[in-house]
């Protein structure tokens, strides 16, 4: 076995030990100027006290010694003594002539002392890390402020400094390569690039190790990355592990390993300070071994790294405690990281399927923008980053840079625009786009960029050979890249050749190099339209349709284009083109198009687009009719803009502006509520009064008057909503005024309208829910309660680094999946660990108050509180900041939940579980041989696209929608309900009016995947076959048994029950499938929120959750009746597809049936269902969160049945199935095991 197989199978399967500093060990000799120099350099020009790696030399045996040191005391990685053995460090002390010699010594050093120690004790392995510091040098930041784009070192300089390094490390005999200490990630691109050129012409690799330094409580690198942005600049090397060590002790580093680890799917290592520095200290830093190795084990405890070790003040003694501290912890286990398309500037962009369009600013280009051109030529490149600027603040997600200009030495304006965007950090967070037609000028441009660019272009337009060289490059530099539709031939300007340009070059990338398929982005070629010539009339059509191909035949590649090419005929007439740009690209992104070069500045919105223009504009870009062209361009000179609608006068508006603001805000009116809070705040003013007295006043007066009416039961929760969008619309046009006013007076911060209290709401880490937590922050707010809403999928320490920083009485999680309750758990537990004293409160559907008692509560010793609606949010967070009522309260909290925790301890089972075997002995008894199973008319997969909404629709089960609005009743009683009717009927008709919108204006898209394959029981589990050849396994169905005790003659079910067994002879069938309703809900939601309007953003999530589950109804029915026809003749009416009345189940992962999240994954990979835009969380929630997915049994004994708890012998038996350790089926399994997994120990 090889040294690399060696430790990859070590890190399989324990944490592994780096050593500790060296630096701090050579100073504990007190060398003087003598020792340095040796003999041999005794007559040496220069001082050389100071030159640590030249020791190497002079003093091998101090060297060894220490390399000894760090061995016995447990380190099974050392590394080798030449942080600064590179040219341009060397060069302080004029021996740059001596970096080959000093890399290949030391290597041979950390060799022998290696060698030895495993001659020693044969059993141990030991292996030596070769390293590339940082030099001394930064390729992205000037050396000179007064002139940002000045460097004193380049890409090139860096690459041959490094080849050198890398040169003598191999040959002396190192087993992997550690690029540590990067404070600048351009830096270390260069040493990887020099690494991958170093491999290739060795025909061989070495594993590598990429270390980055966080150097404050920023959580960015010196240079401004974060680490996520950090990591994707640097995955193409696909390193052993990546890492952070230096500038930070261990508790400061902990919130930023804990990001990497999270991002990163490779092993992840961690090697900080011994704390901060302190002269007075012996090593020159705080922290004892105990100390610092303490936190390194809660760090392994959590999961975090899988190689740990010290750097800058670290000795043995530290090392020795470390793996004491981590012996016998498990190792990280690398994630399954989502596949993106990961780009980063100084922040990360990663484009999943979820993601929306990516718009590319386009402004920044010398052939596309004159402006932009003059001010390059002028050499104004203040100006030219102004433009830059404008691009990101419009929208810009990421900026194309173009200086392609006969009158420009284009290679070097390239590099002096790029350095100085460098020095911009709000233009360099985002990604660049290189953009050139001469390679030269693209690879001068990635010589200068830290993050992950993107190449525009490559193409074969001069043939195979040199597309090779080009993509090989942009992979060694860390780039994806645009390939054009464009061959030997030339562009491709039809469907075919564009199918056929890309086909081929997606072959070669993958197939050939080894090109990442998600850093492939093509653009096949957006044309010019109704220029007159008819050939080109398709241009529009064919674009979308390779889009569409593209999408579905070309894995995880994406499709790009310049968006501007399309209106060229219309150049001039802007309101033309801007409707054209608008309306190809709403086509083309339902075709797949998942990003653009476009000006961000100057998109229209579709549905605001004039009928009789966009009709016009769709009839080109479709080509929907033979004069098209003509009937453009007559109606272009005609293209005017309108009026605005006069709204009739009514009674209310009428009375006093104090009246009509009470007014709106009960009714949640909002046509008027700009101009009547102006007129209540210039009339405020005249009475010597100011801005906050309108909301202290009018406004609090009529948000007092709802509360009432909500908590008298004579107003419901859906006006509740509705009237918080009128307040906050009130309270947005205040906040400049008051602003204004306490700059002006300085006013005094307890003068302003103090809320009751501050809470900060979020939906737990992967979990993407959150219409009850919106509604609960709504409510709150609406009773003067300060909210801080962190969204969807907020980490635990984001949640608890808000509610720090903004001082927050109250942390509020919500959850709907069952693993989100886990997270919670880990969020209770991280609060205790971090010393909070603040209330916890617990809601969401999975929650219950007995699992917050019994499963959170015992994480946190400050109160933990289970609120099971918004009603109750208001007293409760009132009784836990009240000084007379939070002491009572608090108490008599705690005693319900004692109470609750006692009898839970104390029960007795329900019934005794039997054993597994038992209750498979028990099984559904199915006579196989008396049944033929149905077939489906195909086998496979069929996607649908953009289904029919108002087909849907028609299948809307609405009693869950008066369920969301806390409006109990079944539909349609409930409209006719003497209590909540009125309020029932008002949610229903705005509700009814929304759908209506969502159809006729297309606000959601319905996408579907529908799976029917062949498939056999085995055991508990069923095999999911690719065809009826039965040969191949596609998926493995795993399922869970009911193990509690049945009455005589009820079986222990199992799904697999349903299914004829692999051994019967029997061919059986099984169905799956995944739905959304959600496409583009985000973009809308935002839009309700940016207006302050949470009525409508929440109506929205509801509906869209309504369309979901009535799409996955609908699909059932076409499946039963058409895909796999067994009940072809079926005529039920939608009340009676409500209550189930038809053959066969659909069971979801994560429902009673089939408790276990986790085979979603493997549903997700055979049905390709991110291809649709459905993805899934970490935690198995599915994005959009109006998604449904599940299986369909067609056998006519199937049933639902819930599966309850099960005993350990059957999760260890599910485990070995899964191929999953037993812990990690615990951790997804906790809700239905019988036996406490954290007291249990494995048999």
């Amino acid at each position: 076995m090889t040294k690399a197989a060696q430790l990859e199978r070590l890190l399989g399967e324990r944490i592994l030990i780096l050593d500790g500093a060296m630096g701090t060990m050579i100073q504990g000799h007190k060398l003087a100027e003598a020792d340095y120099r040796g003999e041999r350099f005794a007559a040496f020009a220069q001082d050389l006290k100071g030159n640590n790696d030249l020791l190497s030399l002079t003093q091998p045996g101090i060297i060894r010694e220490i390399h000894a040191a760090y061995l016995e005391a447990g380190a099974d990685i050392i590394s080798t003594n030449t942080f600064n053995s590179n040219a341009l460090s060397m060069a302080d002390y004029g021996m740059e002539g001596l970096v080959y010699e000093i890399n290949r010594e030391a290597a041979r050093l950390a060799r022998s002392a290696a060698d030895a120690c495993m001659h020693q004790a044969p059993g141990q392995r030991c292996f030596v890390a070769g390293v590339l510091g940082p030099t001394t040098k930064t390729a992205s930041i000037s050396p000179d402020v007064n002139d940002p784009g000045f460097r004193n070192i380049n890409f090139d300089t860096l690459v041959a400094a490094y080849r050198e390094s890398l040169r003598g490390l191999l040959d002396g005999g190192v087993d992997l390569i550690l690029v540590e200490t990067i404070f600048d990630t351009l830096n270390a691109k260069a040493a990887l690039f020099a690494i991958d050129c170093a491999f290739e012409a060795r025909g061989k690799r070495w594993p590598i190790i990429i270390s980055g330094t966080i150097t404050d409580a920023s959580g960015r690198t010196l240079t401004g990355q974060t680490p996520e942005a950090f990591w994707n600049s640097v995955r193409h090397a696909r390193p052993l592990a990546v890492g952070l060590n230096c500038a930070l002790g261990a508790k400061l580093m902990r919130p930023y390993i804990e990001e990497l680890s999270n991002v990163a799917d490779t092993y992840v290592s961690c090697y900080p300070n011994a704390g901060l520095p302190n002269p007075l200290s012996e090593t020159g830093y705080d922290e004892t071994p105990d100390y610092t190795s303490g936190l390194l084990r809660e760090f392994a405890q959590s999961g975090f790294f899988n190689i740990v070790g010290g750097c800058c003040g670290t000795t043995p003694a530290h090392i020795r405690a470390i793996a004491r501290a981590v012996k016998g912890l498990p190792p990280r286990q690398v994630p399954q990281i989502e596949k993106k398309r990961r780009r980063s500037g100084l922040e990360p962009l990663n484009i999943g399927d979820d993601t929306l369009f990516v718009n590319v600013g386009e402004r920044t280009n010398v052939t596309g923008s004159k402006a932009f051109a003059r001010l390059i030529l002028a050499g104004d490149y203040g100006a030219a980053l102004a433009v830059a600027r404008q691009q990101v603040e419009s929208g810009a997600q990421m900026v194309d840079v173009n200086m392609d200009e006969a009158m420009l030495d284009s290679e070097k304006a390239m590099v002096t625009f790029l350095n100085l965007i460098a020095s911009e950090p709000d233009i360099s967070r985002v990604p660049l786009m290189l953009d050139s037609s001469k390679w030269s000028v693209i690879e001068a441009g990635l010589k200068c960029v830290q993050g992950k660019a993107v190449v525009n272009s490559i193409s074969l337009k001069e043939g195979k050979g040199e597309f090779v060289r080009q993509a090989k490059l942009a992979r060694r530099y860390g780039a994806a890249v645009i390939v054009m539709a464009f061959d030997e031939q030339g562009q491709a300007d039809s469907l075919e050749r564009r199918k056929t340009i890309c086909r081929r070059c997606y072959d070669i990338l993958t197939g050939e190099i080894g090109f990442s398929a998600e850093d492939i982005i093509f653009d096949p070629n957006i044309f010019a339209i109704s220029t007159g010539i008819e050939e080109n009339n398709n241009y529009g059509r064919d674009y979308s349709e390779a889009t569409r191909w593209i999408r579905a035949n070309l894995a995880y590649a994406r499709i790009s284009g310049g968006v501007s090419n399309v209106s060229f005929s219309f150049r001039g007439n802007d309101p033309v083109r801007e409707a054209i740009h608008t309306a190809f690209l709403f086509h083309a992104i339902q075709a797949g198009m998942s990003m653009g070069i476009v000006n961000a500045g100057q998109l229209g919105v579709y549905e605001e687009i004039p009928k009789d223009l966009l009709e016009r504009v769709e009839d080109i870009i479709l080509n929907r009719r033979p004069d098209a062209a003509e009937r453009m361009v007559a109606f272009a000179e005609t293209v005017k803009g309108g009026g605005k609608v006069q709204v009739e006068d009514l009674e209310w508006r009428r009375q006093s502006v104090e009246a009509r603001l009470s007014h709106a805000l009960v009714k949640g009116i909002t046509d008027w509520i700009i101009e009547d809070t102006e007129e209540a705040r210039q009339q405020a003013e005249r009475k010597g009064g100011r801005p906050i007295h309108v909301i202290e006043g009018p406004l609090m007066d009529g948000m007092n008057l709802v509360g009432d009416l909500f908590g008298a039961g004579k107003m419901f929760l859906p006006q509740v909503v509705k009237s918080a969008r009128v307040m906050k619309q009130a309270v947005a046009h205040l906040v400049p005024y008051i602003e204004a006013e306490k700059q002006k007076l300085a006013l005094e911060s307890g003068e302003a309208v103090k809320p009751k209290g501050k809470i900060v709401l979020a939906t737990v880490k992967g979990d993407v829910h959150d219409i009850g937590k919106n509604i609960v922050g709504v409510v709150l707010q609406c009773n003067n309660y300060e909210v801080i809403n962190l969204g969807v999928m907020v980490p635990a320490s984001k949640i608890l680094q808000v509610a720090r920083e903004e001082k927050c009485d109250i942390i509020g999680l919500s959850g709907l999946i069952t693993p989100s309750l886990e997270e919670m758990a880990h969020v209770a537990h991280e609060m205790e660990r971090e010393g909070f004293a603040i209330p916890l409160l617990i809601g969401g559907a999975t929650t219950s108050r007995v699992h917050t008692a019994v499963k959170i509560a015992p994480h946190y010793s400050s109160v933990t509180v289970y609120v099971p609606d918004a009603s109750r949010s208001v007293s409760v967070c009132s009784s836990l900041l009240s000084d007379g009522l939070r002491d009572e309260y608090t108490r008599s909290v705690r005693a319900d939940y004692d109470k609750i925790r006692t009898q839970h301890l104390s029960k007795k089972p329900r019934a005794p579980l039997l054993s597994i075997a038992q209750a498979r002995a028990n099984a559904v008894n199915t006579d196989w041989s008396a049944y033929t199973p149905p077939a489906p008319k195909f086998i496979g997969v069929r996607e649908f696209r953009d289904y029919d909404l108002a087909a849907i629709a028609s299948h809307i089960d609405w009693s869950p929608f008066f369920q969301t609005w806390e409006l109990s009743g079944p539909y349609p009683k409930i409209l006719q309900d003497p209590v909540v009717g009125e309020a029932a009927r008002n949610v229903f008709a705005e509700g009814q009016a929304m759908l209506k919108k969502i159809i006729a204006e297309k606000w959601l898209a319905a996408n579907a995947v529908v799976g029917l394959f062949p498939a056999n029981s085995v055991g508990d589990d069923i095999e999911i076959y690719t065809d009826e050849s039965r040969s191949q396994v596609a998926m493995c169905f795993h399922n869970l048994r009911q193990q509690a005790q049945r009455p005589t003659g009820k079986p222990n079910y199992c799904l697999a029950d349903f299914v004829a067994p692999k051994g019967s002879g029997v061919k059986d069938y099984l169905g799956a499938f995944a739905v959304t309703s959600g496409i583009g809900i985000e973009a809308r939601v935002k839009e309700f929120e940016a207006g302050h309007d949470d009525y409508s953003a929440i109506m929205l999530k509801s509906l869209a959750d309504r369309l979901a589950e009535a799409f996955t109804e609908h699909l059932h029915q076409r499946v039963r009746r058409e895909f796999w026809g067994y009940a072809a003749d079926e005529t039920l009416d939608n009340e009676a597809l409500i209550r189930e009345e038809y053959r066969g189940i659909r069971p979801a992962p994560g429902y009673p049936a089939c408790p276990d999240h986790t085979e979603k994954g493997a549903l997700f990979r055979l049905l390709d269902a991110p291809e649709l835009g459905i993805t899934l969380t970490e935690n198995y929630a599915m994005w959009p969160a109006a998604a449904v997915c599940g299986f369909y049994f067609s056998h006519p004994e199937s049933r639902y049945f819930a599966v309850g708890k099960i005993g350990r012998d059957q999760a260890e038996d599910y485990a070995r199935r899964k191929g999953l350790a037993l812990p990690d089926i615990e951790k997804w399994l906790a809700a239905v095991l019988d036996y406490d997994a954290a007291r249990s120990s494995p048999t």
